[in-house]
């Protein structure tokens, strides 16, 4: 009897009878009774396990290896190499410009590379101390 999947312990059951039905002969009822699971277990995994699209940094470096590319490579599409590498750490944010570049000539899909990343942690939550300012006598005398 074919029953929904909606949590981890239905999911188990539906995936260990998918095993026992897995060599069904064609147009069986087995075979039929593991369609319908197989698009049950799906729908739930696509729920309870989705798969996110990637950071832009993270897909441009993705595909830098699989091109074959180096940092260099990016310098047309990004500017200079100071600025390939502050894209690349994250510390400044795509332009318009530099997607429609990236996405033309690297093939990454332009709603991937105008995603937002999430916000960087801050480097600490204390205060800074700032430090009193030295006269132009108490350098010289130090």
């Amino acid at each position: 009897m074919i029953t929904p999947v909606t949590d981890a312990k239905s999911h188990a059951r539906a995936l260990t009878r998918i095993q026992t039905l897995w060599e069904a002969a064609p147009g069986s009822p087995e075979e039929r009774e593991l369609d319908a699971l197989a698009t049950l277990v799906d729908a739930y995994e696509r729920r309870a396990f989705p798969i996110l699209p990637p950071e832009p940094v993270a897909a441009i470096v993705a595909r830098l290896e699989q091109l074959g590319w180096t940092r260099r490579d990016l310098e047309p599409l990004v500017g200079t190499r100071a600025r390939v590498s502050e894209v690349l750490s994250g510390r400044r944010a795509l332009t318009l410009a530099m997607i429609r570049r990236i996405h033309a000539a690297m093939g990454i899909p332009a709603d991937i590379l105008i995603a937002d990343a999430p916000k960087r942690a801050r480097r600490s939550l204390r205060p800074s101390v700032a430090r009193p300012r030295r006269t132009a006598s108490q350098r010289r005398s130090a």
